[in-house]
């Protein structure tokens, strides 16, 4: 069963329960996902540009925007106006197959992967995660990837609050852990070492 036939069949029906709603479209869900990579160091070389929009076109399967820099900041060697990143908005189907494959497939081969923390859902209970390396993308061959960058991936939801949002995520099969559950095994390992 996809993520999309998941939400539609259980997560629609669980929701309206655990929060009182009458309608089915008083549930949350995800509007859409925003992928956004920063490009500022390879800016210098056209040929590492171009690689990472090659890599996020086959990732997203849609092609980047270039997002410029909105204010000069010397510190950084960035003009206002300079063209500093990419992102993808992703909405229907193309954002239903992203969401399967990062959940399924890419954030499986993040290296000593835990579980996204309850944290990285905002207070409008969007999802934001920061991926260090792109190279856990299926699409991605490591031996003729030259260049690596770092994603950041923001998946929108209308849900208004934190609580509807990251019961939306867990339902959908999102690997969050509790933040209590780090802080016991923390304190798990102190009392040992006394």
């Amino acid at each position: 069963m996809t993520i999309k036939d998941k939400y539609n069949k259980e997560v629609v029906l669980k929701m309206k329960k655990q929060f009182n709603l009458a309608n089915s479209l008083e549930v949350p869900r995800i509007e859409k996902v925003v992928v956004n990579a920063g490009i500022g160091k390879f800016l210098k070389e056209t040929a590492s540009v171009s690689e990472i929009m090659e890599a996020l076109t086959k990732i997203t399967g849609q092609k980047p925007l270039m997002t410029k820099a909105r204010k000069s900041i010397a510190g950084f060697k960035i003009r206002e106006g300079l063209e500093v990143g990419m992102k993808v908005t992703l909405r229907g189907n193309r954002m239903w197959n992203f969401i399967e494959k990062l959940v399924g497939t890419a954030l499986p081969r993040v290296k000593d992967f835990r579980g996204l923390k309850e944290s990285s859902i905002d207070g409008q209970g969007n999802l934001n995660i920061g991926i260090k390396e792109h190279l856990i993308f299926p699409e991605i061959s490591p031996e003729q990837t030259k260049y690596i960058f770092s994603l950041e991936v923001t998946a929108v939801t209308n849900a208004k609050d934190r609580k509807k949002g990251l019961t939306l995520f867990k339902l959908l099969g999102f690997p969050i852990k509790d933040d209590n559950e780090d802080n016991k095994s923390n304190r798990t390992i102190k009392v040992a070492g006394n």
